[in-house]
Order: structure tokens, then sequence, then C-alpha cells
């Protein structure tokens, strides 16, 4: 989605064509305090942080049940919003369904600690929110971010005030009125609108908010993890990647390139996780590159909704053009393009943000193109000699969000995914995503883990509680 800002409201603009999908109102600071003042007195006054596990429970879960029983306008609305195929944003929808669910089952059978006993007493842990946490999602999966925020943090018994991207606005209100109208509390579920340089400061900022969880940019998560230093908040943060996708001489190739091409291609490369490098072993490198050429050349490339889609635009006009930038960086730095490295001709694609499928190759591993991450549609490939080779490679970057291994070798499996550098590993698979397992990045990928029980711990904070057993007084010294 393009974002024309008004004095006061962002406008959508489907990447797919041009046209004005809708408007918000941006968030003034007068607004954002009277916002977060509603979520602090909502946390303290709705009952919601005292309410059993299960009630909770029955309100997520009748969340659900409302984002199911409104699965395609929403995944429609977002197929205008930032252009995604429609399937993908139906998948995105059952996402969002699945998160809430998951955190209705783990807030009724979470459990916590009784700890080994040193003396007399019992000692035992329990989880306590934060009060209002502040999430900050970025513009390229909205449904499924959010819920994957919101559902957790929800769960642990917070108060949630959600800024989605300028740049995908249109889901993050959705998602809150479904949520009333499911019982929740007035004020447990807020939205901000704005840019984050302006609304999302603020509230990273805002002296009533007491955890942030955000998604995005390394450069931003940099700035919100030094305020919220300063500020001596609890901050989460999942941030970018360069993921490299390993091909071995041994690995089906057939599967390995349809893997490869998947996991670059869909969404437009637009995912924190696209395999974004792809180093394959010398002896198989002609023929994987080929392969995986001829298949870019032949992916589907048209409207979102358009029958056998496999990629849509770009989500916006302006990142379509950071993208181009992006590739003729690489060719200045001696890149080969082989295929894509432009904006597709023609009279279907005219008005839209497409860019079609790239491969680079010719670079070395640390040219600035196989550093930085591109967040498009554009694949950088390196051979490597051996495994030493390529765990040299691999973890060669600042990022350590993920990465995909293909091997028929169970033993060069393990001993590669361990040796590399990634939140998640796939072996002969690639870009996995499950609601109950735990999801981050190593180095300047970010701080914490979303999903699995992990997702709610990370907005809970632990309280130890000790109950003496002592029959005297307790002395002075022991």
């Amino acid at each position: 989605m393009d974002t024309r800002t008004k004095a006061d409201e962002l406008v959508s603009i489907n990447p797919a064509d041009g046209s004005e999908v809708g408007r918000v109102a941006i968030t003034t600071p007068l607004e954002l305090d009277a916002i977060v003042a509603r979520g602090q007195a909502a946390f303290r006054n709705s009952g919601w942080k005292e309410l059993m596990p299960h009630k909770r429970a029955e309100v997520l879960h009748a969340i659900a049940n409302g984002l199911l029983a409104e699965k395609e306008p929403l995944a429609t609305l977002q197929m205008r919003d930032n252009g995604k195929p429609i399937a993908e944003c139906r998948g995105m929808v059952d996402y969002a369904v699945g998160a809430f669910r998951y955190y209705a089952s783990v807030c009724e059978t979470l459990e916590t600690d009784v700890t080994p006993r040193r003396g007399d007493y019992v000692s035992f842990t329990v989880l306590e929110p934060y009060g209002v946490v502040a999430a900050i999602n970025p513009w390229n999966s909205p449904i499924m971010n959010d819920a994957a925020k919101v559902a957790p943090a929800l769960a642990a018994g917070n108060a949630v005030i959600l800024k989605p991207s300028e740049d995908a606005p249109l889901l993050a209100p959705e998602l809150a009125r479904i949520a009333a109208a499911a019982g929740l509390p007035d004020g447990l579920l807020q939205v901000v609108q704005g840019r984050g340089a302006e609304v999302g400061a603020a509230l990273v900022a805002h002296k009533g908010v007491g955890m942030i969880s955000f998604t995005g940019g390394t450069t931003t998560g940099r700035v919100i993890g030094r305020v919220a230093g300063e500020r001596i908040v609890p901050v989460a943060l999942e941030l970018g990647g360069k993921s490299p996708h390993v091909v071995f001489a041994d690995a089906d190739l057939d599967h390995a390139v349809a893997a490869v091409a998947a996991g670059i291609f869909g969404s437009s490369g637009q995912s924190c996780v696209a395999g974004s490098r792809l180093l394959v072993e010398e002896s198989v490198h002609d023929e994987v590159v080929a392969r995986l050429v001829d298949r870019a050349k032949r992916i589907v490339l048209a409207a979102p909704d358009a029958k056998g889609v496999e990629m849509g635009p770009l989500a916006s006009f302006h990142h379509r053009e950071r993208v181009h930038a992006f590739v003729e960086g690489a060719r200045a730095e001696g890149g080969r393009v082989l295929c894509g490295g432009s904006a597709p001709e023609g009279e279907d694609y005219g008005a839209g943000a497409y860019y079609l499928p790239t491969v680079i190759d010719g670079l070395p591993h640390d040219a600035v193109s196989c550093q930085d991450e591109a967040f498009g549609p554009v694949l950088v490939v390196l051979p490597f000699k051996n495994e030493a080779d390529l765990v040299e490679m691999a973890n060669g970057t600042d990022f350590g969000l993920a990465c995909g291994i293909w091997t028929e070798n169970f033993k060069k499996a393990w001993r590669t995914g361990r040796a590399l550098e990634a939140g998640s590993v796939w072996i002969n698979t690639y870009k996995q995503s499950v609601t109950s397992t735990p999801f981050g990045g190593f180095k300047d990928s970010g701080i914490g883990r979303e999903k699995g029980i992990d997702g709610l711990r990370l907005y809970a904070q632990v309280k130890s509680m000790f109950f003496g057993l002592q029959e005297n007084p307790l002395p002075i010294a022991k």
C-alpha cells in the first residue's frame, strides 16, 4: 500500500492499481495521552488481569470466532491494503484465528514453578502482566503480525495499544472492532495511527507504557531499544534478516529449487525470513542457478486477485523505488543480473507497483548487496566449496533470523544447523511458521521470542513468592 498523508489523516492506496482504499485519522499527541490513560484505567479497573485464565480464554476464543466469521472481507481488505495475493491473505487470517485459539489454550494451561526448598519455607513463582503494552508492527503482514502480539499480550492480562504501520493502517482497527464485539472490555485493545517517527516515537517514550514489542527494521529497532533502555522498560525486537538458503550437492534439487523460489519470491520477498541469499555447493551451482532462473522467469506476476497469481505487486510505489535502488547498487558492485532487475512492461502492470523476480550472482559474500536486506524479490547467489566455507559465509552478516538447509545427509544437516547463527533453522523445508513454536533472531535480528509459550511469557513478569513454615521467630542473623 502507498499512503498519502493529509494534514490529519492517512490515505491508503492499492499498490495493484493506484486506487484509494480507505482513510484513517492520525492520532494527535493529546489523543495519545488519553488513549494511554484509558489503557491504564482498563488494566487497573476492568478486572481483566484478575479474571480466571479460563474466562480470559473464552474471550480469546470469541475473538478467533469473530475473525473466522469475517475471513473473506478481512483477506480482501488486506489484499487491497498491501498487494498480497488473495490466497496468502486468507492464510494470514487463518493464522490470526489460530493465534487467538492457541493463546486461549496456553492461558488456561500454563504452569508456573514451585521451586526447590532450601529452608523452612515454600517458594513458587507467578506471572503478572506489565500493564499497557505498546505493540508496533510493520506493513508486510498486518493481520498476522497483529495477532502474534495482541493474542499473547491479552492472554497474559495486559492492555494493548496497537500501532500499525502508516503503510498498512486498515486491518488493525478491524481487529479492535472484532475484539470489542467478542466481549473484550473497553480500553484493553486500542489503535493509534500515524507516522512511526512521530506517533510511534511518542508511544514508545510515553511513561504510561510498561512494555514495548516492535517488529520492523533494525535501524528503527536500535532507536526503540535505546529509548527502552533509558526508560528501563522491557522491550522485544523482531527485526530484519539476510537469511541464507543452503543447497548441498546431495540435496533433492527438484524440491530445493522449488523451496528457494518460494522462500524469496513468495510475498514478493517482503518477509523478514525471506531466503535472500542462496548458498549452493560448487559442484551443483550451475545446474541450480539455471533451474532457479528458469523458475523465476515463469512465475505468474499478476493482480493479487487474478486466477493463478503467484506474486503480486510490492506493497507501495516508494518501496519499489527502494528495491530497484538495491538492484542498481548490486550492479554497481559488479553483480550480474540473471533475470528481472526492473519493473515489468505491459498494460497489465503500468498502474501497479510490480517488480520482476530477480536473481543476481558474481558478487563476493562481503559485498553490500550480500549483507543488507532488500526486502523484495531479489536473490543473491553465492557458491561454497565445503562446510567450513559455507559456515563462514552464512554467519558472515550482522543478521541471524533464519536459514534453510537442503541435504539428504542427516549428520550434515545437524552439524550445519547447529553451526549457523539463526533463530530458526529449516531442514528440507522453508518458511514454515507455527504459532506453537518460538520465533526470533540472533545478533541484529532481534531480542526475545514471539510465538509458543515463550510468546506469552514475553508479556509477563515473574514474581517469586515465599511462604514461611518456621516454628520459631526468625533470628537477626544465622
